[in-house]
């Protein structure tokens, strides 16, 4: 293994780790070692998502639901009607509508005596049991009044299917009589089949079943969190299999006799059947281990047409509705208790379940989910585990992103394809959680443990200096502290000429902007130049260079950002003018020397800041811009530092504090970039203070005097004009130094 590669693994060894550990949960979870519910929930989330997405939200006209809604029980009276009302109901249905076959949701587990045939009986064998044409007329009634044979003499010969319910209650008994199987006890000897076990039963009067064509279970299988996904093709009781209410209509509209069972042929083992699929005539219904179809729901309710069945006893429905359709009888009517929650409604008809599963087999739409896709998840896990694993510990935040956001549209799009295209529910909860939570531990791990120190850097540092600096102190974050120490810096003071008079003319809020927009470029200008901002004081400014982030060419990086500044006033001018502002000019002095640095204050506050002779000298040297006429003054010792500018001498001065005298200087430009009128100008003010410190008071005079008319803009020349006049009237003596002492700050 190349050496790089074995240092970059040792140096994000705990992230990709960590991140292996993540995708071994899942792992573990997929292969149910281990089970973590919420990935169940989120799996469940994620299918509904994509049913809801994906459903064509269309009416299918095929299936008719025939509603035992508000309106018929109005009309008919309350639920259970009499047999009679559904022998009529089954009549109209097949003789005047033209039906193609029915499917009940409704149970009829219990005998109809609401014509009082049975009272008449009791009647006859008590009270007139030697009543022959009493029990002659009884006779005479029987066959109107037997209303469960009038509903059975509909039913026969007929294609209707009877809906009952299984029990998983051991202490029930069956009731009624169940359909024939769909396959017999011993069918599946030794498949190790997971089928849904029934004790018990509730089912229809035997009358009834063996008149109608068959039967079908309509138990609902909810998921954990209560919602309908899917519909058990077949349940077992007592060895044999029996199939659902849908998949017996869809036999009966079919006019198939027997169900087939389908099994893979690849990767069935000891713990595994292989039944995957349901034959009906050319038709495949895909089952999972527990052989249970996921509902192809085709939309919210009202997806299939639906008839109210007293329209139906009363000659009102639409034939053209009902017409060759297959029909489904149930209840939307809430006290009747036949609602689910479903994944694209909360409460759902049952009865549009069934219609949802028939339509589903008709146009072999069903999703499914077969064995393999274990094995495709499992796979899929250990790419985008490892790809991420091993790749975002050496990506930026941006690039982290991108490679997550591409992961993600990968995953959600081949997932996507093969839902539509291939009627195949991939798992898909399991590797987005993956995705997300590695980088999640990517971003945190580098936020909260590789980037502590610049971090810390920032929160210390980051009032004071830009961020590109805090990037490059943030790869020695050791190097750096707020403890004081003694360096060679330099330190530049600026201030506002006339700030007192321009915040006269100007009300508060227009002031504040001024100041913002004035400050905001000169701090951009000192930190474009590597500098640290020590305080804002009103409308001046204090920066320095060389802490906390060494720099050798301090003064140099200082001298800059002062001619940079004046140059960014000068642009500024022009947007105060259009806003009605007043121009502002400004003072800027530089030192450079010993200073101390570090975090100082008190207990209640404390600042970064640095402090020392030669701090107080810049400052002094930024209050005599003023005094000479310019805008930017730096001492002998900034000079002496940046050697490859011109400069023009000011003066030798004493500031208020000191009694050793300084050379002042004004920055002119790079000495390359001087043109030959400047350097003459120069040379001619430089004899002129020669005269001037030798105390030739006339030829200084002359010479300044010719300055003043070469340069008229220029105080320089005036204030040594002045000068010279004074001292001709009062002279400094022999032992005059030439430093000219100012008394105030």
């Amino acid at each position: 293994m190349p050496k790089n590669i074995i240092e970059y693994l040792k140096r994000h060894l705990a992230r990709i780790s960590l991140s292996l550990g993540l995708m071994l949960i899942f792992l573990l979870h997929v292969t149910s070692v281990i089970h973590l519910g919420f990935v169940d929930q989120l799996e469940n989330i994620a299918y509904d998502v994509r049913l809801n997405m994906m459903m064509p939200s269309t009416v299918d006209k095929r299936i008719v639901i025939v509603d035992i809604d508000e309106k018929s029980l109005k009309e008919e009276g309350r639920w259970p009607w009499g047999r009679n009302r559904l022998a009529l109901l089954v009549d109209k249905l097949f003789d005047q509508y033209k039906i193609r076959v029915v499917g009940f949701d409704v149970v009829f587990a219990e005998k109809d005596e609401s014509s009082g045939l049975r009272n008449l009986e009791e009647i006859g064998r008590n009270q007139l049991k030697a009543d022959a044409g009493f029990h002659a007329l009884v006779e005479e009634m029987r066959p109107a009044l037997d209303y469960d044979q009038l509903f059975a003499n509909s039913l026969k010969g007929r294609p209707v299917v009877l809906g009952y319910y299984f029990r998983q209650d051991q202490t029930q008994v069956g009731v009624g009589e169940l359909p024939a199987p769909a396959f017999v006890a011993g069918s599946f000897k030794g498949k190790n089949i997971a089928f849904i076990e029934a004790s018990s039963f509730g089912a229809n009067l035997p009358l009834l079943q063996q008149n109608a064509a068959g039967g079908g279970h309509f138990n609902p299988d909810p998921d954990a969190d209560g919602v309908t996904r899917k519909v058990a093709m077949l349940e077992q009781y007592q060895g044999a299999q029996y199939e659902a209410l849908s998949l017996a209509v869809a036999r009966a509209a079919m006019g198939v006799p027997k169900l087939q069972a389908g099994f893979a042929t690849v990767g069935v083992g000891k713990n595994y059947s292989g039944l995957e699929w349901l034959q009906l005539a050319e038709k495949r219904i895909p089952v999972d281990a527990q052989v249970a179809a996921l509902i192809p729901y085709r939309g919210k309710q009202g997806s299939f047409a639906y008839v109210s069945a007293t329209d139906v006893l009363h000659d009102r429905a639409a034939k053209d509705v009902l017409d060759g359709a297959i029909v489904l009888i149930g209840t939307t009517a809430p006290g009747l208790m036949d609602l689910r929650s479903s994944p694209v409604q909360g409460v759902f008809p049952g009865v549009e379940v069934h219609a949802n599963m028939i339509a589903g087999i008709l146009d072999q739409n069903i999703k499914e989910r077969p064995a393999y896709t274990l094995g495709a998840e499992v796979l899929m896990l250990v790419m985008v585990g490892l790809l991420l694993a091993f790749l975002l510990p050496a990506l930026n935040p941006f690039w982290s992103t991108a490679l997550t956001t591409g992961t993600l549209a990968v995953v959600l799009g081949l997932n996507l394809v093969a839902w539509q295209a291939g009627n195949l529910v991939l798992p898909v909860a399991s590797l987005l959680l993956l995705i997300v939570l590695v980088f999640t531990l990517n971003m945190s791990y580098g936020f909260f443990v590789e980037s502590r120190g610049k971090r810390q850097l920032a929160g210390l540092f980051g009032q004071y200096v830009p961020p590109e600096l805090v990037d490059e102190m943030a790869k020695n974050p050791e190097a750096f502290t707020l403890e004081g120490e003694n360096r060679e810096m330099t330190v530049l003071f600026s201030d506002v000429r006339g700030f007192t008079t321009i915040s006269e003319g100007l009300d508060p809020k227009q002031l504040t902007q001024l100041m913002n927009e004035f400050l905001t470029p000169m701090t951009h200008v000192i930190h474009k130049h590597r500098g640290t901002i020590d305080k804002y004081m009103g409308d001046a400014i204090m920066a320095f260079w060389g802490a906390p982030l060494p720099d050798a060419d301090h003064a140099r990086h200082a001298l800059e950002t002062a001619l940079a500044m004046i140059n960014s006033l000068h642009a500024l001018q022009g947007e105060f003018k259009a806003k009605g502002w007043p121009p502002i000019n400004i003072g800027v002095g530089v030192n450079t020397g010993d200073m101390t640095v570090g975090n100082m204050g008190s207990e209640f506050r404390m600042a970064y800041t640095v402090m020392g002779d030669a701090v107080n000298l810049g400052s002094r040297l930024e209050g005599l811009t003023k005094e000479y006429g310019v805008h930017i003054i730096v001492s002998e010792f900034t000079r002496a530092k940046v050697s490859d500018y011109l400069f023009r001498e000011l003066d030798h001065v004493r500031v208020k504090g000191k009694d050793k005298p300084v050379a002042i200087y004004e920055p002119i430009c790079l000495a390359s970039e001087a043109d030959k009128a400047t350097r003459d100008e120069i040379k001619l003010y430089q004899e002129a203070l020669r005269l001037y410190r030798a105390q030739n008071w006339d030829l200084a005079e002359l010479q300044f005097l010719n300055l003043q008319k070469l340069s008229p803009e220029r105080k320089l020349y005036k204030v040594y004009a002045e000068r010279v006049a004074y001292y001709r009237v009062n002279p400094p003596g022999d032992a005059w130094d030439g430093a000219f002492t100012f008394k105030t700050k």
